[in-house]
């Protein structure tokens, strides 16, 4: 069966294409970039803040957004009537992070013509990103599908876990989601850095990333740090470095000084409920065991390879 979709979340995004529905989109989110050729869709959404800001800019206009009870995101109405889609993916998880169920129920209301299936993923844990990939699959009419792609993931991350499973120690870490304020990584990471062999700190499974304090971070004095702000690139991160070297309490970490703090691609990997959850592991493998490169470069750099006219 032949469907029109168009998805509002990037994570969706690549369910849909790892489904084999790719050459049924029809629309996407202003941050669905991936696969790369789904950038050539129509856009149907655009942040209502400035985006371009610091760390503390953008989180006081998310915050002023949400306190004002205005949505983060726009959905462009006309465009989505336009595409005649049958099938909408959003989400549920964060009004912060992308487009969410309820504006996309008040963009469809309006519809003339159609009357389109809207899909919310909801991705606390690893368990509800399989869920996820279930319930898409299922409005596309083809349920065995999900069955293999979840079957494929599950089992690389087995073999992840097995790799790491009788390691002699079992490095720390702060996953950073957000440099100012502070923000460690929660929902389905801790359970990625398990899988990888380590121990993620001041985060809980199934729980929102929760603000904490730097005093807490250099008490806990994790053996790694990662740093991966939501929907920052690595290039994007090294911007900010400042943020973190110029805290009082940074060169006294451990994870300082012995050369053990990384930036990574949070956009790509960490912050995408989806297939490339997989990648996500493998990179918290490599820099937990320093062992392995395969996705240096593009996931991962550490922070002394970053050069200073990158950062401000």
């Amino acid at each position: 069966m032949s469907h029109r979709i168009v998805s509002l979340i990037a994570s969706a995004t690549e369910i849909v294409a790892a489904l084999g529905y790719q050459d049924q989109l029809v629309g996407r989110s202003h941050e669905c970039d991936y696969p790369s050729n789904v950038v050539e869709l129509p856009v149907c959404s655009e942040p209502r803040i400035d985006v371009s800001g610091t760390s503390l800019e953008i989180d006081v206009a998310v915050k002023n957004a949400v306190r004002e009870a205005l949505s983060v995101y726009a959905v462009f109405k006309d465009q989505l009537e336009k595409l005649e889609p049958t099938v909408i993916i959003t989400q549920t998880q964060c009004e912060v992070c992308a487009v969410n169920l309820k504006d996309v129920q008040a963009a469809v209301c309006e519809f003339v013509d159609s009357n389109p299936e809207i899909v919310a993923c909801e991705p606390m844990q690893l368990d509800d990103v399989w869920k996820d990939i279930e319930k898409v699959a299922v409005a596309l009419d083809d349920p065995q599908a999900a069955a293999q792609l979840n079957s494929r993931l599950k089992e690389r991350l087995r073999e992840i876990r097995a790799r790491n499973v009788d390691r002699p120690a079992t490095p720390t870490i702060a996953c950073v989601e957000w440099l100012e304020p502070l923000m460690i990584a929660g929902n389905w990471v801790p359970e990625l850095v398990e899988i990888a062999g380590g121990k993620a700190i001041m985060a809980e499974v199934g729980k929102h990333s929760p603000y904490q304090r730097w005093e807490e971070l250099a008490e806990l004095d994790p053996d790694v740090i990662a740093v991966m702000p939501c929907g920052f690139d690595i290039e994007r991160t090294a911007e900010e470095l400042d943020l973190l070297l110029n805290r009082p309490e940074w060169n006294d970490l451990k994870a300082v000084r012995n050369g053990r703090v990384y930036l990574t691609d949070g956009n790509q990997y960490f912050n995408r409920p989806g297939p490339r959850v997989v990648e996500s592991a493998e990179i918290l493998e490599e820099i937990l065991h320093e062992e392995g490169e395969t996705h240096h470069g593009t996931g991962w750099l550490r922070l002394n390879e970053v050069t200073p006219c990158q950062s401000r």
